[in-house]
């Protein structure tokens, strides 16, 4: 007979793999409050803190102990709210694209070095016009596109930003996006324009791989899901496959070191990853660069 599954007592349709270490009950990673040992559900730190309000009137009373997710980040009374900011962010440069048309894309997207007709000039990357890196991520033309990786970022954006925290998720989010930007520079045509959020969004895939399989959750469905974008970015034309592997791998690597930190230098070694990320980042962007300017 199969085991049956252990779901969060907070959260019953979500299974996990981690109890609370004063009352054993199962929580899920939007509950665990990391703990001198192991991991605590808000019920018992907030019970905890109560227990210690009966101080004396000599002393400060105690400080409640300050929630924290399971990497360390702080516990928010709203989840979601930087994946909201990322959407709205996503929608407002398509509305905007799409008022100004083709002038505005030209100026925002991903291109290494090209001749532009509006302008009569050469642009990119390489010509000193950094931002595009960035920009670009947040750019869209077509309908179906934004709409795909809106709600994409929607339905895993959320989970991990409660995981995380959100100082945490943006850095991930970025890093990712960073990421898929410098390896498309680095290897598509110069002249080949791109633009999209799908690098960040398979960053926050591989982060949510990586999350998965630290809580001991069940890895198929995720596993599924990255083979079949995978499948899609290398059969189908018109995909700059380049961003996708390069945003997948910056925040497969930034989520593993944000995870597997140990609790002892979990600061120093959550910084140290990303900090190596971007090095890597910008390493690639600069090899290009002397390569189209050289």
């Amino acid at each position: 007979m199969e085991d049956q599954a252990v779901c969060c007592y907070r959260h019953p349709q979500r299974e996990t793999g981690i109890s609370c270490t004063r009352c054993e009950r199962p929580i899920c990673p939007e509950c665990m409050i990391s703990a001198s040992v192991g991991f605590q559900c808000p019920e018992c730190v907030s019970g905890r803190a109560s227990a210690g309000s009966g101080a004396s009137a000599a002393g400060p009373p105690p400080r409640a102990a300050q929630p924290r997710t399971l990497v360390g980040g702080t516990m928010a009374s709203d989840p979601r709210l930087i994946t909201k900011i990322l959407v709205a962010i996503n929608i407002a440069v398509w509305l905007a694209a799409l008022s100004a048309g083709d002038r505005l894309v030209n100026d925002l997207d991903l291109v290494g070095r090209a001749y532009d007709p509006g302008t009569v000039q050469i642009v990119g990357v390489a010509e000193g016009q950094w931002w595009r890196l960035v920009t670009s991520v947040f750019l869209h033309q077509q309908l179906m596109h934004i709409a795909f990786n809106m709600l994409s970022l929607w339905w895993i954006g959320g989970p991990l930003e409660a995981a995380l925290g959100r100082v945490r998720f943006i850095v991930l989010y970025m890093l990712s996006g960073l990421g898929g930007s410098a390896l498309s520079y680095l290897l598509a045509a110069q002249n080949q324009p791109s633009l999209g959020a799908s690098g960040a969004i398979f960053g926050l895939l591989g982060a949510t791989a990586v999350l998965m399989r630290r809580l001991n959750y069940d890895m198929r469905p995720v596993i599924a899901l990255l083979a079949l974008n995978l499948l899609f970015t290398f059969t189908w034309s018109g995909i700059a496959w380049q961003a996708h592997v390069g945003g997948l791998v910056a925040g497969t690597v930034v989520a593993y070191g944000m995870v597997h930190a140990p609790r002892e230098k979990r600061a120093l070694v959550q910084r140290g990853t990303c900090v190596l990320v971007l090095l890597a980042i910008v390493a690639m962007v600069w090899i290009r660069t002397v390569q189209l300017t050289g």
